[in-house]
């Protein structure tokens, strides 16, 4: 697919964890950064949100996808996404995590798209997608196969309903997780649509953790120092967080050079030689951000 065709935006919240101001200052940054701009912005909720730009279209999550079950670490809730009639069919799509900063022209993205079946994600497992990954998937019966992180899915909505379908066919037979690609969102996708599933490549988006983050600082401030490395990341378009144990806004706060260790043991360094031309970026959004929130209403 090429990136300079129609598409829309999908968005997924439930619950009170994001307010709808950070919402609608993700939206802005899209619409701001893209070229072309999303045609559509589509919002699945578990209700409707006031104070969102009335252009954006809010759509009700399916009672099944917000049993507590599928609230949890799983997160999947997010497979609504793939619901039959719920997402538009008529033009690509790019899902995001709210907590995903957006840098640059996230049209680009739709260019990773060998067909209308594939589904993109961010490549997290050692295994990546491949014709390898696809055969072993294959001779081992699903047992074997690549996965990613769904902080970022491009896919075609007319043609991934199976995997909503899919999930709720084994749930009915099996109940929640009584299959072991039911116990996340982006192990299922990977699962259900692994003949068509490719990687979104590194040097457009990555997760804060995986790309950013290691035990040893050392090694984290080595590597920072690459200059290749450094291209990569000046190049970025987005860039998600991993929500809990690292905001956004928080960020903001901290001290040069401070850091912020997670329940793996990994290292963030809040510094420009630790996240080279990414550190100034995320402070820029954040800063906007929580200007937009003091501004008088």
């Amino acid at each position: 697919m090429t990136p300079d065709q129609e598409w829309q935006v999908i968005l997924v919240l439930w619950g009170t964890k994001y307010p709808v101001s950070d919402v609608s200052h993700l939206i802005a940054t899209i619409r701001a950064q893209s070229n072309p701009a999303p045609a559509r912005v589509v919002l699945l909720t578990d209700h409707i949100r006031d104070g969102l730009d009335p252009d954006v279209i809010q759509r009700q999550m399916p009672e099944f996808f917000l049993r507590p079950e599928f609230r949890g670490s799983g997160c999947q809730a997010k497979l609504c996404i793939f619901e039959e009639g719920l997402v538009p069919p008529d033009m690509p799509a790019i899902f995001v995590d709210i907590d995903t900063v957006v840098f640059g022209n996230l049209a680009r993205l739709l260019g990773g798209m060998a067909n209308r079946k594939t589904v993109a994600i961010l490549q997290s497992a050692l295994l990546p997608f491949s014709s390898f990954a696809r055969f072993l998937h294959r001779v081992t019966l699903g047992q074997r196969y690549a996965r990613g992180n769904s902080s970022i899915v491009v896919f075609h909505p007319a043609e991934c309903t199976h995997i909503a379908r899919r999930f709720r066919e084994l749930e009915a037979q099996h109940g929640p997780n009584g299959v072991r690609p039911m116990i996340a969102d982006e192990r299922f996708m990977s699962w259900a649509n692994q003949p068509n599933m490719r990687a979104i490549p590194r040097r457009m988006a990555v997760k804060l953790p995986t790309e950013f983050m290691l035990p040893w600082r050392w090694l984290i401030l080595r590597r920072a120092s690459l200059p290749w490395v450094r291209k990569r990341w000046n190049g970025l378009i987005a860039v998600t967080l991993p929500g809990i144990e690292v905001k956004g806004e928080a960020l903001l706060a901290l001290a040069d050079g401070a850091e912020i260790v997670d329940r793996k043991g990994r290292r963030l360094i809040w510094s420009e030689a630790a996240l080279g031309p990414v550190k100034m970026q995320l402070e820029n959004y954040y800063r906007i951000l929580q200007a937009n929130k003091d501004a008088p209403q």
